[in-house]
């Protein structure tokens, strides 16, 4: 090596500090021109603060003087149905408060836009209204005032009377559409306003745009000479990117026309996926033990569309069959998981060609069970508003008869409730709990005939709870203390009834036709359970009855109606096949009989109690055993049925299989010191007798 090849250091170099001259020197300009940019940056930000803060009021102008076209024809309208109401009979409430409403915001936002202020906006929260200052917006707010006075003067009462109805009405005949139109020119006068400062805002960014532009250009040639580093760049931004995609949360890979997966993949995929992840491996390999066949042959297809050139991406998102799809993994303990994860796929394209799909892998779990609580809470919103739409229908005195016995019945069973403690003897706790379920199922029963769906749904609920702890056997004083949760939701919607639907309704009396809800009934559950079913009903004697007789029999009527229909008529083909109408026949009569004594009839032409199937059940269920079933009479084995939790019924549903109507029945008959009688004929159905002497 030689002098010229090398230059030799002093033999005693010294460390010199750059001067600030120097470092100045050598970024002067870059300095220079970032502090322009900064400076411009800093005048265009304001600029664009202060126009979209103007833009921001005009938008709130524009919406309310928009409201105000929307409160004239409001008003009038209010005012025209007014009018038809008050020709039969005083103002109605609700039709009163909307005329006050659009009254109060019409007068409010009217002088807002004059004085400016504070005024309600579209959802019901205040905003500050920027009073009109244009000489023509001062105009139409004076020709608006001068119309606006007479009317609002009109409907400032604090009663309104039909005199001023019908004035307020006719003077929205001949001065609505001139307000009307005051409001029209107001909105165009505001919206060219704000047009206007639009058109100031896009020359700002315009300029701002096109100056950025020129000092990106400076910048960008100050540094294309340093374009010999972008190796080290690229290998710097190539570490960044590993470092990203070990933190990233979301699931990203590349994928290959192969469905194989790319040398870079985030850590979380495997997290996500529930599975070790690594590059090289068949995308469709790891989908296939989470997602169905169906959905994997769809992804597939979704796949190959994407790689397809000519086909347009955007196109065919909407058919990604991974967009939302639940998957079922497997933990280390082998226990299996269902989430839901979100999967989208995007084109990675070089030289136009598409090299690879971007594959983004998100875990909506969270998102998927809000969204279900969310749909939940509006079934129940739902539910509730189905309720008081058919209460407002439901006859008032039965409606009102109905939330009293059962406001009552509930009652009972909460006293009931506060009797158990956790020392009480099982036998008290079996007695309790059969109770219980007698007044629930009674509440569920008269719900269902008035068509009061929720009420009947609840009371279900609540009758699986119970249905629990009989199928327990035997159980302590703590298994009923999660009892009183349904029971308060019973009587929480019972209270709502009266409240919403009875509060303002005059007290009634009692419905004078019962057979009206109990022919729904019984329509409602012959479609149901496919038995086309016709019910006869002669109840005249029923409302001269004293009111607990009444109620009694009305209970007991329910039950042996809704058991006939569920238990004793045939279905359809099978009644085909004995020779008998396709119509089963249910008759419910209520008469004096030839001792004086008040008897409920209920008549099926069903198929009559099976003795022998009754046996066999009471056998299951391990109340008697073979030999003491063969030693007892029919009489005594079809009295049986009366009993608590007895039931022929396969399956337990709302009309059924759950042993208690019939309970229902001999508990009622026995409140009333009645007797019950039962005969039935094979193929010929059954009578229950209810003889009261009163």
């Amino acid at each position: 090596m030689n002098a010229a090849q090398v230059a030799q250091p002093d033999a005693t170099p010294s460390l010199r500090r750059p001067s600030l001259g120097f470092t100045l020197g050598k970024y002067r300009e870059i300095l220079i021109a970032v502090a322009f940019f900064l400076l411009f940056d800093l005048a265009v930000l304001v600029l664009n603060f202060y126009v979209s803060f103007q833009i921001s009021e005009d938008a709130v102008s524009i919406n309310l003087s928009g409201r105000q076209r929307m409160l004239t024809q409001r008003l009038s309208k209010g005012l025209f149905a007014s009018e038809l109401a008050v020709a039969n009979g005083p103002l109605p409430a609700p039709l009163a408060d909307e005329l006050r409403l659009a009254t109060r915001l019409f007068d409010e936002t009217l002088t807002g836009f004059r004085q400016g202020g504070a005024v309600t906006g579209g959802d019901g929260k205040a905003v500050q209204l920027v009073a009109a200052s244009s000489p023509k917006s001062a105009d139409i707010l004076a020709r608006s005032v001068a119309l606006w006075a007479p009317w609002r003067q009109l409907l400032s009462h604090t009663t309104l009377t039909p005199d001023d109805v019908r004035a307020a009405a006719a003077y929205a005949r001949a001065h609505n559409l001139a307000l009307l139109g005051l409001m029209n020119e107001l909105t165009t006068d505001l919206e060219s306003a704000a047009n206007q400062r639009a058109s100031q805002l896009r020359m700002v960014q315009t300029g701002g745009i096109v100056l950025a532009l020129l000092n990106f250009l400076f910048i960008l040639f100050k540094f294309i000479r340093r374009l010999r580093q972008s190796d080290d760049a690229t290998e710097q931004a190539t570490e960044e990117t590993r470092e990203i995609l070990s933190v990233v949360r979301e699931g990203l890979f590349l994928l290959t026309p192969q469905y194989t997966l790319g040398t870079q993949l985030s850590r979380s995929v495997s997290t996500i996926l529930g599975q070790a992840v690594r590059p090289g491996d068949h995308f469709l390999t790891l989908l296939a033990p989470m997602v169905s066949a169906r959905t994997l042959d769809d992804a597939r297809g979704y796949m190959d569309l994407l790689f397809l050139p000519h086909i347009k991406e955007d196109l065919v998102q909407s058919i990604n069959p991974l967009t939302e799809v639940a998957i079922t993994t497997t933990d280390a303990l082998g226990h299996k998981h269902q989430r839901h994860l979100s999967m989208r796929f995007n084109r990675v394209t070089a030289d136009g060609e598409i090299r690879h799909l971007l594959v983004t892998v998100q875990d909506v779990s969270s998102r998927i069970e809000l969204e279900q609580k969310l749909q939940g809470e509006q079934q129940r919103a739902q539910r509730e508003f189905d309720l008081l739409v058919r209460a407002f229908e439901t006859d008032p005195g039965a409606l009102r008869g109905f939330v009293d016995r059962s406001e009552a019945s509930l009652l009972e069973v909460n006293d009931l409730l506060r009797q158990v403690e956790a020392g009480s003897d099982a036998k008290q706790l079996r007695r309790i709990v059969d109770a219980v379920y007698r007044h629930v199922h009674a509440v569920k029963g008269e719900a269902s005939m008035l068509s009061l769906d929720l009420l009947t749904a609840t009371a279900h609920q609540f009758e699986s709870q119970i249905q629990k702890l009989r199928e327990a056997g035997t159980f302590a004083g703590d298994a009923l203390l999660a009892l009183p949760l349904p029971l308060e939701e019973l009587l929480t919607r019972l209270q709502a009834l009266k409240r919403s639907v009875l509060r303002d309704r005059a007290a009634s009396p009692p419905a004078a036709d019962f057979s009206v809800p109990m022919t729904a009934l019984v329509a409602r559950i012959a479609q149901e359970m496919g038995k086309p079913t016709q019910l006869t009903t002669s109840l005249a004697p029923l409302t001269a009855l004293p009111t607990a007789s009444h109620e009694a029999l009305q209970k007991v009527a329910v039950q042996l109606v809704r058991n006939a229909v569920v238990h004793g008529v045939e279905d359809g083909s099978t009644r085909a096949a004995l020779g008998k109408p396709a119509t089963a026949t249910v008759d419910v009569t209520l008469h004096r009989n030839d001792t004086n004594q008040v008897e409920l009839v209920v008549r099926d032409d069903g198929a009559g109690l099976d003795v022998a199937r009754v046996r066999a059940r009471l056998q299951a269920l391990g109340w008697f055993k073979g030999a003491q079933l063969d030693e007892m009479s029919t009489a005594q084995v079809l009295a049986q049925i009366f009993r608590p939790g007895f039931s022929t019924a396969t399956s337990a549903g709302e009309h059924a299989g759950r042993g208690v109507g019939l309970d229902i029945v001999s508990a009622e008959v026995r409140r009333l010191g009645a007797r019950l009688l039962v005969s039935t004929k094979p193929d010929h159905g059954t009578t229950f007798r209810v003889r009261l002497s009163t």
